[in-house]
């Protein structure tokens, strides 16, 4: 049975990622940056460390196969925040990732436009840099990777439809964080998802069959 460190736990789709972790029997390890968060975990059989972030968490990954970045700083926080978790937090999880030996795989959640920043005209587009930064990191780290790049994320039910087409401008590019969740489950126990770039958006296709 391996390990899994999720970090970002207490997030809405990070909740959701340990749930179905925990509910297949993985052993999970949750990194929550403060004690009232973590305890929305406790009804979880998982494993807690209560860790800000913006300090040093490398005593989590100890013995840890899988590692899921999904923390983020919160659209209420400013760029500030965006910028000491989304990009340093996450390029200090992938030098942790590095160091640790018995780390095998890494899953970052980035973002839709993280490829090319400039090509979307939003006042994300700060976020969107450090997204751009933070993947072309962990492509160039040696541990192996996936990046799942979502589109607009929604609180509708799952779909369990995916597709990684770009839609077209104006049409919709929304993905339900419920699917994104199960779409970083399947990562995690599929090793044909390494070394993969994939964008996520609502559409007709299994998981299994867009990562075939």
């Amino acid at each position: 049975m391996k390990t899994i460190l999720v970090i970002g736990a207490t997030g809405q789709i990070g909740q959701r990622v340990c749930q179905s972790l925990v509910n297949d029997g993985h052993s999970v390890r949750a990194i929550a940056r403060d004690s009232q968060r973590a305890s929305e975990l406790e009804h979880l059989d998982l494993e807690i460390f209560t860790v800000d972030l913006e300090n040093d968490f490398c005593d989590a990954y100890e013995g840890v196969q899988k590692v899921i970045f999904v923390a983020g700083s919160g659209s209420s926080s400013g760029y500030d925040k965006t910028i000491l978790v989304d990009l340093w937090a996450a390029k200090r999880a992938i030098d942790y990732a590095e160091e640790e030996p018995s780390v095998e795989h890494f899953i970052l959640l980035s973002s839709f436009g993280a490829d090319d920043p400039d090509e979307i005209n939003s006042s994300i587009k700060p976020y969107l840099i450090t997204k751009h930064i933070t993947d072309e990191y962990l492509t160039k780290a040696s541990v192996p990777y996936t990046v799942l790049r979502p589109g607009k994320l929604t609180n509708t039910p799952a779909t369990g439809g995916f597709t990684s087409e770009r839609p077209n401008i104006g049409a919709d590019t929304s993905i339900s964080r419920t699917d994104v969740a199960d779409a970083i489950c399947y990562c995690v126990e599929h090793d044909s998802t390494k070394i993969r770039v994939v964008e996520l958006f609502t559409g007709h296709e299994t998981i299994d069959r867009m990562f075939g």
